[in-house]
């Protein structure tokens, strides 16, 4: 029916069977990326027609099929937001050649490489705002909590603040406020005590101390998360 909306549950249901890798997780993450915007009801649910549901669709088919990254994603959509068709993708086929090639020796095993860190981040009090969308009453009472601070001895927020300042803003709309973000941040606090007591033995005999601190935290951050869905699906 025109006009008919439908849930973000109804919406995985529908598109799962053509993309078996879509979570709501996912569908979140692109509207995050304003790559979606679908409608909100006054409960603050999100709610999808068919014009969202065949946007995201095209997203998910150029993703799986094509490998495009995001950014040019966006440039597709712009061009369909215009009203102008984007670039025809046609699947590359492979090329034969004419005459067999010399049998090649074999090249040595690439070594992994590990991912790059990301470079610092530094965004000023008004930058931060404007990325954040949060208001100043907001900010200052987060950083009344000690949830956003700038980074030490500096006047510059980082990469952590920005993405606090976000959550916190969104979750905000469904009554989550900075108190309650207070208690969170003494949760995590206090896993990390449990993490850095258990590893202390390894980095002593080890040494490799704040390597091993990074690899053991990202993959707690992993249990936790799974720990927190488990919990909310009870």
């Amino acid at each position: 029916m025109p006009g008919e909306t439908r849930s973000i549950g109804q919406v995985l249901a529908q598109l799962k069977a053509d993309f078996p890798d879509i979570t709501i997780s996912k569908i979140r993450f692109l509207e995050d990326e304003g790559l979606l915007s679908p409608q909100r009801a006054p409960s603050g649910y999100r709610r999808y027609v068919s014009s969202d549901i065949e946007r995201l669709r095209y997203i998910l088919t150029v993703q799986k099929d094509h490998y495009l990254p995001l950014k040019v994603i966006r440039e597709h959509l712009d061009m369909m937001d215009r009203g102008l068709a984007p670039p025809s993708l046609e699947t590359p086929k492979p090329q034969l050649s004419a005459v067999p090639e010399e049998p090649r020796p074999a090249a040595a095993p690439e070594q992994p490489q590990r991912p790059q860190p990301k470079p610092p981040l530094r965004m000023s009090r008004a930058e931060l705002l404007e990325a954040s969308g949060l208001s100043e009453p907001a900010l200052i009472e987060l950083e009344r909590q000690m949830l956003v601070l700038p980074r030490r001895g500096t006047n510059f927020y980082g990469r952590e603040a920005v993405t606090i300042a976000v959550a916190a803003r969104k979750l905000a709309e469904f009554g989550i406020d900075a108190r309650h973000l207070r208690a969170f941040k003494m949760a995590a606090e206090r896993e990390v005590g449990v993490i850095e007591q258990a590893i202390a033995p390894h980095r002593r005999r080890h040494g490799r101390s704040k390597e091993m601190g990074q690899e053991v935290t990202s993959i707690v951050i992993h249990v936790h998360a799974a720990l927190m869905r488990m919990a909310m699906d009870r």
